[in-house]
């Protein structure tokens, strides 16, 4: 370790910009991207289930309320979205005097609640229409079997639809991470953000940004090739069988 500590501190001696010091800064970039974008995928996932449930539901005062709400965060900038809950939240009457203000006074969670909003209103669209797109047969099949609508989510509805969502929410996933490069705007430090003080400090943009550039395309990268690992072993059985 000392070895490869050794020969790594070597090669970064003839360089200016790229040294130990401004490599941590992006090291802590990476951790902050990763756990903003890892946190708000879950939870987001989380409430996307029983908002895309509710989506479909033949009553109006369940379904409407959850088509507005994806409505609106998916017709909307996110920047926009993030700018209104990371500013405006302050100027809510009292919350400074709660518990709450201990948690949001941080930027790292405005930004949550931001992304987390955000990735439930499309995923709630994702799993909704895929959850519409289960074939009759399989829904009727279940009836025969004398399913409840319950058992018949569960069992057959859900897992099938989850199956079909996951190529777009493959996409969905990627697009958060790019996404990601906003929180930079409400002084977290995000990959984003230690390429802007790199930047700011050695007044090198080409290097700074190429740099973070190529971390964003290897994770990207990372994330398709999980996802295609994934169809795989989930769609096999959708693949045409040969001869």
């Amino acid at each position: 370790m000392e070895q490869l500590n050794a020969w790594f501190t070597e090669l970064l001696s003839d360089n200016a910009i790229f040294t130990a010091n401004t490599l941590g800064y992006y090291l802590d970039g990476l951790g902050s991207t990763v756990r903003l974008v890892f946190l708000s995928l879950i939870i987001g996932l989380v409430l996307a289930v029983p908002l895309a449930i509710a989506r479909g539901s033949r009553r109006k005062w369940i379904k409407w309320p959850v088509f507005l709400y994806t409505y609106v965060f998916r017709g909307t900038p996110l920047l926009i979205q993030l700018y209104l809950i990371y500013y405006g939240v302050v100027f809510i009457e009292g919350i400074q005097d709660t518990f709450l203000w201990a948690i949001l006074k941080d930027a790292f969670y405005p930004a949550l609640i931001a992304f987390t909003l955000n990735t439930a209103a499309y995923t709630t669209e994702i799993f909704h229409g895929a959850i519409k797109a289960t074939p009759r047969g399989e829904i009727e099949a279940a009836r025969a079997y004398g399913m409840s609508r319950a058992l018949m989510m569960r069992r057959i509805i859900m897992p099938s639809a989850f199956r079909r969502a996951l190529p777009a929410y493959g996409n969905e996933v990627i697009f958060m991470l790019h996404a990601s490069a906003i929180a930079s705007v409400v002084t977290i430090m995000d990959l984003t953000g230690a390429a802007r003080f790199v930047y700011a400090r050695f007044y090198a943009p080409f290097d700074a940004f190429l740099f973070v550039a190529a971390i964003y395309l290897c994770l990207t990268f990372a994330i398709l090739y999980l996802f295609r690992y994934l169809e795989k072993k989930l769609l096999a059985h959708l693949k045409p069988l040969n001869g």
